[in-house]
Protein backbone atom coordinates (compact mmCIF):
# COMPACT_ATOMS: atom_id res chain seq x y z
CA UNK A 1 0.00 0.00 0.00
CA UNK A 2 1.07 3.34 -0.55
CA UNK A 3 2.72 5.28 3.15
CA UNK A 4 1.01 8.47 0.98
CA UNK A 5 -2.69 6.61 1.46
CA UNK A 6 -1.81 5.38 5.11
CA UNK A 7 -1.05 9.27 6.00
CA UNK A 8 -4.15 10.44 4.49
CA UNK A 9 -6.36 7.87 6.03
CA UNK A 10 -4.53 8.52 9.39
CA UNK A 11 -5.16 11.70 8.72
CA UNK A 12 -8.75 11.58 8.10
CA UNK A 13 -9.34 9.29 11.26
CA UNK A 14 -7.40 11.92 13.52
CA UNK A 15 -9.91 14.54 12.32
CA UNK A 16 -13.07 12.55 12.78
CA UNK A 17 -11.94 11.68 16.25
CA UNK A 18 -11.27 15.52 16.74
CA UNK A 19 -14.53 16.21 15.60
CA UNK A 20 -16.57 13.68 17.72
CA UNK A 21 -14.71 16.03 20.88
CA UNK A 22 -16.35 18.55 19.47
CA UNK A 23 -19.92 17.24 19.12
CA UNK A 24 -19.96 15.59 22.33
CA UNK A 25 -19.76 18.98 24.55
CA UNK A 26 -21.81 21.16 22.29
CA UNK A 27 -24.94 22.47 23.31
CA UNK A 28 -26.62 22.81 20.21
CA UNK A 29 -27.38 19.21 19.12
CA UNK A 30 -31.33 20.78 19.52
CA UNK A 31 -32.82 24.29 19.13
CA UNK A 32 -35.96 26.22 19.56
CA UNK A 33 -36.90 30.06 19.33
CA UNK A 34 -40.16 30.69 20.97
CA UNK A 35 -41.38 33.71 19.39
CA UNK A 36 -42.37 37.39 21.39
CA UNK A 37 -41.72 40.49 21.58
CA UNK A 38 -38.47 42.10 21.75
CA UNK A 39 -38.37 41.20 25.72
CA UNK A 40 -39.99 37.74 25.43
CA UNK A 41 -38.30 35.88 22.79
CA UNK A 42 -36.22 33.48 23.38
CA UNK A 43 -33.99 30.66 22.28
CA UNK A 44 -34.13 27.23 24.14
CA UNK A 45 -31.07 24.77 23.42
CA UNK A 46 -30.30 21.19 24.40
CA UNK A 47 -27.38 19.15 23.76
CA UNK A 48 -27.09 15.25 25.66
CA UNK A 49 -26.34 16.35 29.38
CA UNK A 50 -28.34 19.87 29.74
CA UNK A 51 -30.88 22.57 28.65
CA UNK A 52 -29.82 26.12 27.86
CA UNK A 53 -32.20 29.00 27.47
CA UNK A 54 -31.35 32.83 26.37
CA UNK A 55 -33.40 35.44 25.94
CA UNK A 56 -32.94 38.16 23.13
CA UNK A 57 -30.86 40.46 26.02
CA UNK A 58 -28.31 37.83 26.09
CA UNK A 59 -28.65 36.51 29.25
CA UNK A 60 -28.65 32.87 29.34
CA UNK A 61 -29.25 30.43 32.05
CA UNK A 62 -28.42 26.39 31.54
CA UNK A 63 -29.29 23.25 34.12
CA UNK A 64 -28.45 19.73 33.64
CA UNK A 65 -30.66 17.13 33.48
CA UNK A 66 -31.65 15.88 36.87
CA UNK A 67 -32.35 12.38 36.35
CA UNK A 68 -30.65 9.73 34.44
CA UNK A 69 -33.19 7.42 34.20
CA UNK A 70 -36.10 10.46 33.46
CA UNK A 71 -34.01 10.79 30.36
CA UNK A 72 -35.81 9.11 27.17
CA UNK A 73 -33.71 6.23 25.79
CA UNK A 74 -32.82 7.23 22.70
CA UNK A 75 -30.66 9.95 24.75
CA UNK A 76 -28.79 8.09 26.71
CA UNK A 77 -28.44 5.49 24.08
CA UNK A 78 -26.58 8.37 22.07
CA UNK A 79 -24.59 9.32 25.16
CA UNK A 80 -23.35 5.69 25.62
CA UNK A 81 -22.37 5.29 21.88
CA UNK A 82 -20.52 8.80 21.68
CA UNK A 83 -18.99 7.79 24.46
CA UNK A 84 -17.61 4.41 22.52
CA UNK A 85 -17.00 6.10 20.10
CA UNK A 86 -14.30 8.38 21.05
CA UNK A 87 -13.32 5.15 22.93
CA UNK A 88 -12.83 3.07 19.70
CA UNK A 89 -11.17 6.39 18.13
CA UNK A 90 -8.40 6.75 20.62
CA UNK A 91 -7.36 2.98 20.22
CA UNK A 92 -7.43 3.46 16.50
CA UNK A 93 -5.13 6.60 16.62
CA UNK A 94 -2.48 4.63 18.54
CA UNK A 95 -2.87 1.56 16.99
CA UNK A 96 -2.67 3.64 12.94
CA UNK A 97 0.46 5.54 14.74
CA UNK A 98 2.23 2.45 15.07
CA UNK A 99 0.86 0.55 12.12
CA UNK A 100 1.67 2.86 8.67
CA UNK A 101 5.49 1.91 6.96
CA UNK A 102 6.32 5.67 7.66
CA UNK A 103 6.29 5.08 11.62
CA UNK A 104 9.37 3.45 13.42
CA UNK A 105 7.20 2.12 16.05
CA UNK A 106 6.59 -0.93 15.32
CA UNK A 107 9.80 -2.09 13.45
CA UNK A 108 10.76 -3.27 10.50
CA UNK A 109 8.13 -5.78 10.37
CA UNK A 110 5.96 -4.66 7.75
CA UNK A 111 3.59 -7.36 8.01
CA UNK A 112 2.91 -6.56 11.65
CA UNK A 113 2.38 -3.17 10.86
CA UNK A 114 0.06 -3.97 8.07
CA UNK A 115 -1.93 -5.85 10.03
CA UNK A 116 -2.06 -3.46 12.53
CA UNK A 117 -2.85 -0.46 10.40
CA UNK A 118 -5.98 -2.87 9.38
CA UNK A 119 -7.15 -3.10 12.96
CA UNK A 120 -6.97 0.85 13.41
CA UNK A 121 -8.85 0.53 10.29
CA UNK A 122 -11.46 -1.37 11.90
CA UNK A 123 -11.54 0.95 14.90
CA UNK A 124 -12.27 3.52 13.06
CA UNK A 125 -14.84 2.44 10.73
CA UNK A 126 -16.61 1.55 14.52
CA UNK A 127 -15.78 5.07 15.44
CA UNK A 128 -17.75 6.22 12.47
CA UNK A 129 -20.70 3.96 12.99
CA UNK A 130 -21.15 4.41 16.85
CA UNK A 131 -21.36 8.47 16.03
CA UNK A 132 -23.74 8.34 12.81
CA UNK A 133 -26.12 5.76 14.68
CA UNK A 134 -25.83 8.20 17.73
CA UNK A 135 -26.14 11.35 15.40
CA UNK A 136 -29.20 9.95 13.35
CA UNK A 137 -30.82 8.30 15.98
CA UNK A 138 -31.09 11.80 17.67
CA UNK A 139 -32.48 13.62 14.61
CA UNK A 140 -35.02 11.48 13.75
CA UNK A 141 -36.66 11.46 16.52
CA UNK A 142 -36.10 15.78 16.30
CA UNK A 143 -37.76 15.43 12.90
CA UNK A 144 -40.60 13.08 14.13
CA UNK A 145 -41.35 15.21 17.43
CA UNK A 146 -41.42 18.24 14.97
CA UNK A 147 -43.44 16.51 12.35
CA UNK A 148 -46.37 14.82 14.86
CA UNK A 149 -49.40 17.57 15.05
CA UNK A 150 -50.16 16.15 18.50
CA UNK A 151 -46.75 16.46 20.11
CA UNK A 152 -47.45 18.38 23.62
CA UNK A 153 -44.09 19.28 24.57
CA UNK A 154 -41.63 22.06 22.68
CA UNK A 155 -40.80 21.38 18.84
CA UNK A 156 -37.02 21.27 17.91
CA UNK A 157 -34.96 21.79 14.93
CA UNK A 158 -31.47 20.08 14.30
CA UNK A 159 -28.58 21.70 15.64
CA UNK A 160 -25.17 22.51 14.51
CA UNK A 161 -23.82 19.66 16.43
CA UNK A 162 -25.75 16.95 14.69
CA UNK A 163 -24.20 18.40 11.62
CA UNK A 164 -20.74 17.89 12.69
CA UNK A 165 -21.20 14.53 13.97
CA UNK A 166 -22.52 13.36 10.53
CA UNK A 167 -18.78 14.76 9.06
CA UNK A 168 -17.15 13.34 11.30
CA UNK A 169 -18.63 10.17 10.77
CA UNK A 170 -17.84 9.92 7.39
CA UNK A 171 -14.44 11.03 7.69
CA UNK A 172 -13.83 8.73 10.22
CA UNK A 173 -15.15 5.46 8.00
CA UNK A 174 -13.40 7.26 4.59
CA UNK A 175 -9.75 6.81 6.83
CA UNK A 176 -10.71 3.44 8.34
CA UNK A 177 -11.53 2.00 4.93
CA UNK A 178 -8.28 3.15 3.83
CA UNK A 179 -6.69 1.93 6.58
CA UNK A 180 -8.31 -1.60 6.51
CA UNK A 181 -7.50 -2.08 2.88
CA UNK A 182 -3.69 -1.00 3.89
CA UNK A 183 -3.59 -4.47 5.66
CA UNK A 184 -1.29 -7.03 4.19
CA UNK A 185 -2.64 -10.48 4.41
CA UNK A 186 0.82 -12.17 3.48
CA UNK A 187 1.64 -15.07 6.14
CA UNK A 188 5.23 -15.02 5.74
CA UNK A 189 8.09 -12.56 6.56
CA UNK A 190 10.50 -11.85 3.17
CA UNK A 191 13.81 -11.64 4.25
CA UNK A 192 17.04 -10.71 2.30
CA UNK A 193 18.92 -13.53 0.29
CA UNK A 194 22.50 -14.22 1.63
CA UNK A 195 25.67 -13.25 -0.85
CA UNK A 196 25.97 -15.94 -3.21
CA UNK A 197 28.86 -16.41 -5.43
CA UNK A 198 28.02 -16.00 -9.38
CA UNK A 199 28.83 -19.57 -10.99
CA UNK A 200 27.19 -22.68 -11.73
CA UNK A 201 26.36 -24.89 -8.72
CA UNK A 202 26.56 -28.75 -9.28
CA UNK A 203 24.11 -30.96 -6.97
CA UNK A 204 26.04 -34.10 -8.56
CA UNK A 205 29.45 -35.86 -8.10
CA UNK A 206 32.03 -34.49 -9.68
CA UNK A 207 32.91 -36.60 -13.07
CA UNK A 208 36.49 -38.42 -12.67
CA UNK A 209 39.12 -38.82 -14.65
CA UNK A 210 39.90 -42.70 -16.06
CA UNK A 211 42.67 -43.72 -14.59
CA UNK A 212 44.22 -45.28 -17.65
CA UNK A 213 44.15 -43.65 -20.72
CA UNK A 214 43.30 -45.03 -24.35
CA UNK A 215 47.43 -44.67 -26.04
CA UNK A 216 47.25 -43.06 -29.47
CA UNK A 217 50.68 -44.04 -30.13
CA UNK A 218 51.32 -46.95 -32.57
CA UNK A 219 54.10 -48.97 -31.56
CA UNK A 220 56.47 -48.14 -34.37
CA UNK A 221 56.58 -44.36 -32.39
CA UNK A 222 58.53 -46.25 -29.56
CA UNK A 223 61.49 -47.12 -31.52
Amino acid sequence: MDPIVEVVALVLGFIGWVMVGVTLPNRYWRTSTVDGNVITTSTIYENLWMSCATDSTGVHNCRDFPSLLALSGYIQASRALMITSIVFGTFGLVAALIGVQCSKAGGDNYVLKGRIAGTAGVLFILQGLCTMVAVSWYAFNITREFFDPFHPGTKYEIGEALYIGWCSAVLAIAGGACLTCSCKMATEEKYPLPYQTRGTVYSGAAPTRSVTATSTYGRKDYV
